[in-house]
């Protein structure tokens, strides 16, 4: 599959992962799912569950940087200011062959297209926060979160998964 297919899959993913409600212990789960599933894989990830604002939850495994911690905020940014996954941003860009900086004069170390952060939506009312790794190579990152919300919403990964590359 290529980019457009991609970007067609990220679409879906972003209208069907979508909470009814999403709160402080929804945080949490979230959270330790994703946990969970980067220590079953010796996966060396930071991650952050936000509502804007307000961290939710926020776990540096072992073999995280520092750095991870600023690429997960950098990511975060990206879906405040976009309401869409960094990943689906970065690929779209990509596509049109243009960058934040050159396209909407955002400053890179504050914002990154790259994939790991998605957003919290809650249905009925818009995006309220988001939810981000970062230590793996973007497309793993980005996947990773989408796992742990269809496992969250009940839904099933194989259905919304990219597809190998």
């Amino acid at each position: 599959m290529g980019l457009s297919e991609d970007l067609a899959v990220i679409a879906r993913q972003e209208q069907r992962l979508r909470f009814s409600v999403f709160d402080e212990e929804s945080a949490w789960k979230l959270g330790c799912r994703l946990r969970g599933m980067a220590l079953a894989r010796s996966a060396p990830l930071v991650i952050e569950v936000q509502r804007f604002g307000q961290p939710l939850f926020l776990c540096a495994l072992a073999g995280s940087t520092p750095d991870n911690i600023a690429w997960v905020r950098r990511k975060g940014n990206v879906v405040a200011r976009f309401h869409r996954s960094s990943y689906g941003m970065g690929l779209e860009l990509h596509q049109k062959n243009t960058s934040l900086a050159d396209r909407f004069g955002l400053i890179l170390t504050e914002f990154a297209a790259h994939g790991g952060s998605f957003p919290i939506t809650i249905a009925g009312s818009g995006v309220i926060g988001s939810v981000g790794v970062s230590g793996l190579p973007q497309r793993d990152d980005h996947e990773l979160v989408v796992e742990a919300l269809c496992g969250e919403l009940g839904l099933a990964y194989a259905e919304l998964k990219l597809p190998a590359a």
